[in-house]
């Protein structure tokens, strides 16, 4: 079967609630205890999920960072870690290009970020497709810790808006 008739996962997560940093660069702003907790629940729901990524792609800040460490202590794993400053930086529309890009030959791609870009990104991909259950959950809002699981059949360079349906959103806490 070829890579673009397979099914594949994509994962997106915003990172853990962060620490206020007062008279930090926000890039350095670390993770609140609340959030190394909920990053770490995060963790063991991806575990519990059987969701494992080949390829995390992941913000360059330290907050998101410390977030997939935190998910890693809690069952979280991937084959490979990549650490872009345009998921940081970046619009929804850069973060899609890095998806395109990055995501290769892989089966699963997840990607740790920020809203409101992870927000945007599963809304632009899933444009109301899936779950009726996780849609309504993620009309809640995208908050920290917030887990998009997305299905998409296709190369990942071809990856667009309502090319996806959303399986699950969970927002983990700890």
């Amino acid at each position: 079967m070829s890579s673009a008739a397979r099914e594949k996962s994509l994962v997106l997560m915003r990172h853990a609630k962060a620490e206020e940093g007062v008279g930090l660069p926000d890039h350095d702003r670390a993770l609140a205890p609340r959030g190394r907790r909920d990053a770490h629940a995060a963790g063991r729901w991806l575990a519990d999920q059987g969701l494992v990524p080949d390829l995390v792609i992941c913000s360059t800040a330290v907050r998101t960072r410390q977030t997939w460490e935190q998910a890693c202590s809690g069952g979280a794993h991937a084959e490979f870690v990549e650490y872009r400053r345009s998921v940081y930086l970046g619009s929804t529309e850069q973060v899609l290009e890095t998806l395109r890009e990055d995501g290769g030959d892989t089966a699963s791609v997840m990607v740790v970020g920020h809203n409101p870009t992870m927000a945007e990104l599963t809304s632009r991909l899933c444009d109301g497709a899936g779950s009726t259950e996780a849609h309504d959950a993620l009309s809640r809002g995208f908050e920290t810790a917030g887990v998009a699981v997305l299905d998409y059949a296709g190369e990942w360079a071809d990856l667009d808006a309502g090319t996806c349906h959303l399986r699950r959103f969970h927002l983990a806490r700890g």
